[in-house]
């Protein structure tokens, strides 16, 4: 009942406000942000991130990435491949630079400085997802660019955050722990499987999926091998928001594109996605904020200032305009997605 109750609120709360967002311009998706931070413990506590809300939430950041996955170009990310690990390296090397000098700034110990500036240097590339499908730019240049650099970053960090981990002995809660050549193997294994899943698997289950005397054959077929390649995402390491978006594009290169679009949005807008960003703003808690204000407003502004210099100049090395590098580095700015490498934390 409890949950009936919390989901009836969040899809008032975020249907009201992204509606009015969308109306002076702003993202729906911040509105539905400030709705977790409004209605959480940060401010009213009438929302809490239960166990049910936080499972929704997990196959709402899945279900989004799958589908920013089937909506993407591959042509164009194939071309943009360069650019897009450019922006990665340099948007991962100056924050972990930066977000570490004020950890050392603040006197923290060193494995805390550390394990801080690799956290601050992973996208939010869901948020990235989101706010460039509401702004139509998904596959514009820029668009493509961002996304690509935010998947290379997410694997990225997870790698160098499990290598310190793995040689300062911290406990891991990865699905794949202790040898770190194995993890990095299997990681390996995994990305070269990703071509057989493009290349026959998922052209194969597709056709099942059409031969199915069910309703929605099709988009069961693509359900099913978007949470069977996000689990095995995590449990080789990686976020699995990886292995959904990889998922999406393996579907995007069939007949059933359309189909399992025109399936699966409604449902992943309707229900699932809203409760993924609110439940970020429900991880928000003001408590000790004035105690901490100096060291959280600096951190802020380099987390935000390293990233625009750090994939804005990665965009710049790349060949881009002015105007194309400071999109890229704003694309690349967000933080704040509980689904990402730090969950590797013990």
């Amino acid at each position: 009942m409890e949950l009936l109750g919390n989901l009836t609120l969040i899809l008032l709360a975020t249907t009201i406000v992204g509606h009015y967002s969308t109306r002076i311009g702003i993202p729906a998706v911040i509105g539905q942000l400030i709705v977790g931070i409004v209605l959480g413990p940060a401010m009213l506590g009438w929302l809490h991130l239960t166990h049910n809300l936080d499972s929704f939430a997990e196959i709402g950041v899945i279900v989004l990435m799958f589908i920013a996955g089937l909506e993407s170009d591959l042509q164009l990310l194939k071309r943009y491949l360069k650019p897009s690990i450019l922006v990665a390296v340099l948007g991962v090397i100056v924050p972990v630079l930066g977000t570490f000098a004020i950890g050392e700034l603040y006197h923290l110990p060193f494995n805390e400085s550390l394990f801080l500036s690799i956290i601050f240097a992973a996208t939010s590339v869901s948020i990235s997802v989101e706010v460039l499908k509401e702004m139509n730019a998904l596959s514009s240049r820029e668009g493509t660019t961002v996304l690509g650099a935010a998947v290379v970053d997410d694997v990225l960090a997870v790698i160098i955050l499990s290598v310190v981990i793995s040689t300062t002995g911290t406990s891991v809660s990865s699905g794949v722990s202790g040898n770190r050549l194995v993890t990095t193997i299997l990681q390996v294994i995994y990305f070269a499987a990703i071509y057989f899943v493009v290349r026959w698997i998922a052209p194969y289950m597709a056709k099942i999926g059409d031969r199915l005397l069910i309703p929605m054959g099709q988009a069961l077929m693509a359900m099913i091998l978007c949470f069977g390649m996000a689990y095995v995402a995590e449990l080789v390491g990686l976020s699995d928001v990886v292995g959904a978006f990889f998922a999406g594009i393996a579907v995007s290169q069939t007949p059933a594109k359309l189909t399992v679009d025109r399936h699966i949005e409604p449902v992943g807008y309707a229900v699932f996605i809203p409760v993924f960003f609110v439940s970020i703003g429900l991880n928000m808690d003001f408590d000790g904020l004035s105690k901490q204000l100096g060291f959280i407003v600096l951190l802020t502004v380099v987390a935000i200032a390293s990233k625009l210099v750090g994939a804005g100049g990665g965009a710049k090395l790349a060949g881009f305009s002015w105007g194309s590098s400071a999109a890229v580095g704003a694309g690349m700015v967000s933080r704040g997605d509980d689904y990402r490498p730090n969950r590797l934390l013990g």
